[in-house]
């Protein structure tokens, strides 16, 4: 995991975000996915490889 430049990526917002301002983005890159927060767009990003990424997303959804 890295913070890196991602300014120029196409941005999703969460599908678990509501109305409120807790939301994540997330952008695939070419090797990795970024995540940030979207009340920060201009602040830093987190860069995961894909298989970071996929170890993260599992570890949340057992978070639940």
């Amino acid at each position: 995991m890295s913070t890196t430049n991602h300014s120029d990526a196409s941005w999703r917002k969460s599908s678990y975000s509501n109305s409120e301002s807790n939301c994540v983005e997330v952008a695939g890159r070419a090797g990795s996915v970024a995540v940030r927060d979207s009340k920060d767009p201009d602040g830093p990003a987190l860069a995961f490889r894909p298989g970071g990424w996929t170890v993260f997303v599992r570890r949340l959804r057992n978070v639940r």
